[in-house]
């Protein structure tokens, strides 16, 4: 480590875990003493054209003197860092801090030159760009603002290293040299690069994982049986299209196979195995993972799936074990799955791998599916297996993947590969805890743009699994869920709910809107289904009944007008058994539905099926062929189903295509068998018409969520906001400590600077101090106690409003002492009145796991009870802002509910954004709380307001890439 001579300590916070291009992992850190004989290695794999670039000048070797300029930092003006696999070099960027004439200089100058040195083995694996982020962070904190970088014309690669970053550059050429200076605060450009390459590293190196070009199971037993031998014979049976390898360190040297698993090559170590190696299942006991990795890392293995148990979900020590285990993989450059993982799957044609302890291999599908549990993951393979996909019976699986005790590959790395994956449309992840809540919503927002995301969550009342390594939040899992939703994930409740969603999106297009057809052969069910949309907020049409007597005819004719209609946005079809008819018609019901279905297939259709065993089945078929009808009269207009619902709710009206008042129905017209394209929708089929009617109640919010982030709307600007003197007072207030609460007036100050404005309150400690406050503030008043168990209870007495004179105010300042307290108790204040309107709760707080959010609420105990807030990510958009007053139950009370005045909605959503953008702008201030906030049918009153300011949190998500420490 560093001498006593060096004034700074060891700075192990920079110390970090970064993925390259390809997948990789490398170990970045400060250089020091120590890495002499490092260095020195290092270089002598380096090119003579590459050290030539470094130096301007050939310079094959390094004198003693370069040794130890490079090796000897004082972590302040003078920084050095590796980029390390193996615990060898393998990159090294410095800085030394530069004065106005270009010589050596210290703080307060603040330009450092920059110069990088990547073995050649390694370039173009986005090294020099991950170092680029890292020393850019040290730099800024140690107060250096710019960089400059001198590079040969020739050195085309480092020349786009800087120009790609993209920060704010200038570039000159001189005396044949091409001089780069930019600055490093992070801009729009240099964030949306920085989480670009993110997303293609974290992305690349679950790809390698997922579709390895070989794989070795390593703990396979020499006979059947067995986790290991078990892996092995899933792996074989599901046809993996690459090489495979057993190894089993027992093996006798003579034994070339295991017994029955002829064909797979056994080996009694990884080491052994001529080839490379790019994925390894470990199936061993903890005591010998160590080995086992370190023997992977050294023959160049990838990746590895750890299926041992015995870490951190045993307890302390198997966590210091598990802890252990994450920095030997990274070490080696491999990304890991588990431990206590149940496996991978990835069912392309080109892969074929099951990897996992999964019996058989889940049909081929475009549903991705991530579990942290390995029992909820076999819950999930199997009824998305059973009946062609589960209870809706339409489609498989594209990937799977059980994170087990998540130390290293999560939900996150996960989602970044689904983003582009071509073979994924629909994604469901089971969750039971969210290490990075940060980034979950900022890659779930970027995921949710282009694909469902479907997002169960367990342990919601309770800490999370042992094994899991989380970030604690202060939010309640209420908040969390909301901001998830706020990002497009679709937040369901339950294991059932997930699947049923997911087929639904999975096989069928976003629906335009809320306007639901109904039509079946069940009145009763049609009613069901009819409530179920009014109960999930759906506008349904009022059903139509087609008589248990129709026919598979009957249903194509009904399906293909209410597909046709513009007042429809999707269609329920509710089915049950035919008496009398044979077992059959399930395939030509199905074949009629899939036909008219393909007719229109812009608009999602959902069958409500009751004991029909082979019609869910039936709708899935990859049948190449279905009945379709010939050309027929129009239906009479009266025979449609395209009423909307009636007004009060109640019980509507039933059509029927048997007979209506008007007449006879149409008759249907012979069906004819036509093709169908292979990539058809097919149709999913529920047993229960609430979860049909549910499923679709997530696609609609989902559709909708989809047009709205289109056009997110903006942050707006207000003239009036003076941010300069906000940071002066914020400034002045933490000189006293590093967490406080403002004052009343400093409260009032930092927030006027924002054009808040707080109505003005004066203690009254006495009788005659409440007449003197209201004297100075202008009657009416009102009198209010501030003491902590009873500020914002109105029921509990301890407000009077509408002081007119003094005998009132008197009076009422007695009788408030007489019942609740002494003055020194109760700590009474006198406002003016406001005017009258809606009391709410406007809050902002900043979560160091989740980040800021505001929330927004209708003030007084029946709001708070129920737990009616709303909730958005800050920085808040116009377009959020209105969404958030609107999405709390008791919305309607500021519109005019029963005919009382709509208040100014326009000027509180001004105040939101007013709060975001103060905020947004000063993470310092860690809380906000107006309450309440009084809403007016013209403008609005803030009556009572308080300011936490501390320490902003970190701000990884600003920061160089990294994988989280572990």
């Amino acid at each position: 480590m560093q001498t006593s001579s060096d004034r700074h300590e060891y700075p192990a916070h920079w110390e970090a875990d970064v993925v390259l291009r390809d997948g990789g992992t490398a170990r970045v850190r400060p250089i020091t003493v120590d890495d002499a004989e490092r260095l020195v290695s290092f270089y002598e794999q380096v090119s003579d054209e590459s050290k030539y670039y470094r130096f301007f000048a050939p310079y094959p070797r390094l004198s003693a003197k370069d040794v130890h300029r490079f090796t000897h930092h004082d972590f302040v003006d003078r920084v050095g860092l590796a980029a390390t696999v193996g615990g060898e070099f393998i990159a090294t960027v410095r800085y030394d801090r530069i004065g106005p004439d270009g010589a050596p200089a210290s703080s307060p100058a603040d330009e450092a030159e920059v110069a990088f040195l990547v073995q050649d083995a390694h370039q173009g694996r986005g090294i020099a760009s991950a170092l680029l982020e890292h020393i850019a962070a040290v730099a800024r904190e140690r107060g250096i603002r710019r960089f400059a970088a001198e590079v040969l014309p020739a050195n085309s690669k480092m020349i786009k290293v800087f120009t790609d970053a993209g920060y704010t550059q200038k570039r000159s050429f001189e005396d044949g040299v091409v001089r780069l200076e930019f600055g490093l605060e992070p801009t729009d450009r240099s964030l949306a690069v920085q989480q670009a390459r993110e997303q293609r590293a974290e992305a690349r190196s679950v790809q390698r994982l997922l579709a390895p070009g070989s794989v070795a199971v390593i703990g396979a037993g020499r006979t059947p049986g067995g986790v290991g031998r078990s892996l092995l014979d899933n792996i074989r049976d599901a046809g993996f299209t690459g090489r495979l390898y057993a190894v089993n360190k027992a093996l006798p040297p003579e034994r070339k196979e295991l017994d029955g698993a002829a064909g797979v090559p056994a080996h009694r170590s990884v080491r052994d195995i001529d080839g490379p190696v790019d994925l390894a299942v470990v199936a061993v006991p903890a005591d010998d993972v160590p080995e086992t990795v370190a023997e992977c890392g050294e023959h160049g293995v990838q990746g590895i799936v750890v299926v041992s148990a015995g870490y951190a979900e045993a307890g302390p020590d198997g966590r210091e074990r598990q802890r252990a285990l994450v920095r030997q993989a990274r070490s080696y450059g491999m990304r890991l799955i588990g431990p206590n993982a149940f496996g991978v799957i990835n069912t392309s044609p080109e892969v074929r791998l099951n990897a996992s302890l999964a019996p058989q291999m889940p049909r081929p599908g475009r549903i991705g599916l991530f579990a942290q549990s390995g029992a909820i993951g076999i819950a999930l393979l199997s009824r998305l297996h059973r009946r062609g996909g589960g209870v809706t019976g339409v489609t498989g699986v594209s990937t799977f993947v059980s994170s087990g005790n998540r130390a290293d590959v999560s939900g996150n790395d996960v989602m970044q590969y689904w983003y582009d994956d071509p073979d994924t449309d629909v994604a469901l992840m089971y969750l039971e805890s969210i290490g990075n809540p940060r980034k979950f919503t900022r890659l779930a927002r970027r995921t949710a743009a282009v694909k469902p995301l479907v997002v169960v969550q367990g342990a919601r009342h309770g800490s999370g699994p042992r094994g899991h390594a989380v970030r604690a939040t202060r939010l309640p899992h209420a908040t969390v869920s909301a901001l998830l939703r706020q990002a497009g994930v679709i937040r369901v409740d339950t294991i059932t709910e997930l699947v049923d969603a997911g087929l639904l999106l999975a096989r069928q297009p976003l629906p335009s809107g809320p306007r639901v057809a109904i039509l079946g052969n069940s009145e009763s069910l049609g009613l069901l289904t009819y409530d179920a949309c009014l109960a999930e907020g759906l506008r349904p049409h009022r059903p139509l009944d087609l008589t248990t007597g129709a026919s598979a005819a009957d249903f194509h004719a009904a399906l293909s007008r209410a597909l046709a209609d513009d007042t429809c946005d999707a269609v329920v079809v509710t089915a049950i058994p035919a008496l009398g008819e044979p077992p059959t018609d399930d395939a030509a019901l199905a074949g009629a539905l899939r036909s008219a279905a393909a007719a229109t297939p812009s608009k999602p259709v959902l069958v409500v099926h009751v004991e029909l065993g082979g019609l869910a089945e039936a709708l899935s078929a990859a049948a190449s062929t279905a009945p379709q009808p010939a050309p027929a009269a129009p239906a009479r207009p009266e025979t449609q189903a395209t009423h909307p619902a009636p007004p009060d709710g109640g019980r509507p009206p039933t059509a029927s295509t048997r007979a209506t008042p008007q007449g006879p129905a149409v008759p249907a017209a012979p069906l004819t068998p036509v093709s169908l394209p292979e990539d058809a929708h097919l149709i999913p089929a529920y047993p229960a018409a609430e979860r049909a009617v549910r499923a679709l109640a997530h696609s609609v919010a989902y559709a909708q969520w989809r047009r709205d982030a289109a056009d997110p709307g903006k942050v707006p600007g207000y003239e009036d906001i003076d941010e300069r003197s906000a940071a002066a007072l914020i400034d002045a207030q933490l000189t006293r400590g590093e967490s406080l609460t403002l004052g009343t007036e400093e409260t009032r100050a930092l927030l006027g600077a924002y054009g808040i404005h707080v109505h003005r309150a004066l203690p009254a400690p006495t009788a005659d101090a409440a007449v003197e406050a209201a004297r100075t503030l202008g009657r009416p008043v009102a009198l209010k106690v501030t003491a902590p168990h009873l500020r914002h209870r109105a029921d509990l007495g301890g407000v009077r409003l509408d002081l007119a004179d003094e005998e009132q105010l008197r009076r009422a300042y007695a009788e408030l002492t007489d019942q609740l307290g002494t003055p020194e108790e109760l700590s009474p204040v006198v406002q003016r009145m406001a005017p009258r309107g809606v009391d709410t709760i406007v809050r902002a707080v900043i979560d160091p796991a989740a980040g800021a959010a505001l929330s927004f609420g209708l003030a007084g105990a029946p709001s708070q009870l129920l737990g009616d807030m709303a909730h958005r990510l800050i920085p808040v958009t116009d377009r959020e802002a209105a969404s958030l007053v609107r999405s709390i139950r008791t919305a309607p009370l500021l519109f005019g509910w029963r005919g009382s005045a709509p208040v100014d909605t326009p000027a509180l959503e001004e105040l939101l954004l007013r709060v975001s953008r103060l905020v947004d702008d000063h993470p310092e201030v860690v809380a906000v709380g107006l309450e309440p906030v009084v809403v007016a049918t013209h403008g609005v009153s803030v009556l009572s307001a308080s300011v936490r300011l501390a320490p902003p949190p970190v701000r990884d998500d600003l920061g160089p890439r990294t994988l989280p420490a572990y």
